[in-house]
C-alpha cells in the first residue's frame, strides 16, 4: 500500500520560552508540509494590551506571578531584539512559507489568509486564541492542538503548575482534536513523559512541549492516512492561572513558577 501524500499544514503558535525550540523544531522538520505559520500578537488590544494583562494577572496572581511571564515572554524577546534574532520571521522566510501576524484568529484576515493556503489540517501549538467552529471549518480536517497535560487532566493555559504538585505520574503531553470548548476535543494520542525532580513549572513546559514532537509526527501520519481514531474524554474543571494562595500553597509543596535554569534558558545561556 503506498503512503498518504503529507497533509498541508497551517501552524498557529505563539512565541515564547516554553515552546520557542519544539516549535522550531518542528517547523524544521515539516517545512515542506507547512502552507501557514500564523503567530499570535501577544499584546493586542482583544487581550488588554500589554498593561492590561499585567494589571490583570497582578490582580488575580500577585507579584509572584510576574516573573514566570517575564521569563517566558518578555526577556526571550528582549534578548532575540538584541541579539538581532528574528525567530519565527527568520524561518519562515528562509523557507518561504507565509507569516501571518495574528491579531484575532476568528477575523476577516485570517480567514483570507486561510483560505489562500488551503490547509487540510489547523494545528495550534501553544497558541493563546481560541478557534470558533467556523474557522475550523475552513480545513478540511479541522484543528489538531498539542496540549501539554494528560488531558482531561489539567486543561488551561499553565499545566505543568498544576501537574507538578500531584507527583511523579502526572506528567505527560496529549494530541487532541480543537472544539468549542478548551482543551476538551477528542483526544487522539497521549502519552506520559517523567520529569526530573525539582523542575519549576517553566522548565516542565519546555521539556514537555519538547515530548510532544513525535507524538505529533503520529498524529499527523495517521490523519493522513485517513485512520486517526479519537476518544472522547470525561469532562474535569479547568485548571486556570493560579491564584496567589494557589501559588503560595505549591510553593511550600516545593514546586516554583521559574528557578535560575530558566532565567538562564530565557538569556540563552
Amino acid at each position: 500500500m503506498s503512503e498518504a501524500p503529507p497533509l498541508r499544514i497551517a501552524l498557529f503558535t505563539l512565541e515564547s520560552l516554553a515552546s520557542n525550540g519544539a516549535v522550531s523544531a518542528f517547523v524544521e522538520a515539516h517545512a515542506a508540509e507547512l502552507v501557514l505559520i500564523g503567530r499570535s500578537k501577544p499584546y493586542r488590544a482583544a487581550a488588554g494590551g500589554a498593561f492590561g494583562q499585567f494589571w490583570r494577572h497582578l490582580r488575580h496572581s500577585g507579584p509572584r506571578f510576574l516573573p514566570y511571564l517575564f521569563v517566558n515572554f518578555v526577556l526571550p524577546s528582549l534578548v532575540a531584539r538584541w541579539r538581532g534574532r528574528r525567530g519565527l520571521t527568520e524561518i519562515a522566510r528562509a523557507r518561504s512559507i507565509a507569516l501571518l501576524e495574528v491579531e484575532d484568529v476568528n477575523g476577516a484576515a485570517c480567514h483570507a489568509a486561510l483560505r489562500a493556503a488551503r490547509p487540510d489540517v489547523i494545528l495550534s501549538f501553544h497558541f493563546d486564541q481560541i478557534f470558533t467552529l467556523e474557522t475550523l471549518a475552513l480545513a478540511p480536517l479541522g484543528g489538531v492542538n498539542i496540549h501539554p497535560s494528560l488531558l482531561p487532566r489539567h486543561r488551561g493555559p499553565i499545566p505543568a503548575f498544576w501537574a507538578l504538585q500531584e507527583g511523579p505520574g502526572a506528567t505527560g503531553v496529549s494530541t487532541h482534536r480543537s472544539a468549542a470548548r478548551i482543551d476538551a476535543g477528542e483526544v487522539l494520542a497521549q502519552r506520559a513523559h517523567a520529569l526530573p525532580v525539582g523542575v519549576s513549572a517553566s522548565t516542565a513546559a519546555r521539556l514537555l512541549h519538547d515530548a510532544a514532537l513525535p507524538v505529533i509526527g503520529d498524529v499527523l501520519r495517521a490523519l493522513a492516512a485517513g485512520r486517526a481514531e479519537g476518544v472522547a474524554p470525561p469532562f474535569l474543571p479547568y485548571c486556570g492561572f493560579p491564584n496567589a494562595a494557589e501559588i503560595r500553597a505549591a510553593r511550600r509543596r516545593g514546586v516554583r513558577l521559574v528557578r535560575a535554569a530558566d532565567w538562564r534558558a530565557a538569556l540563552g545561556l
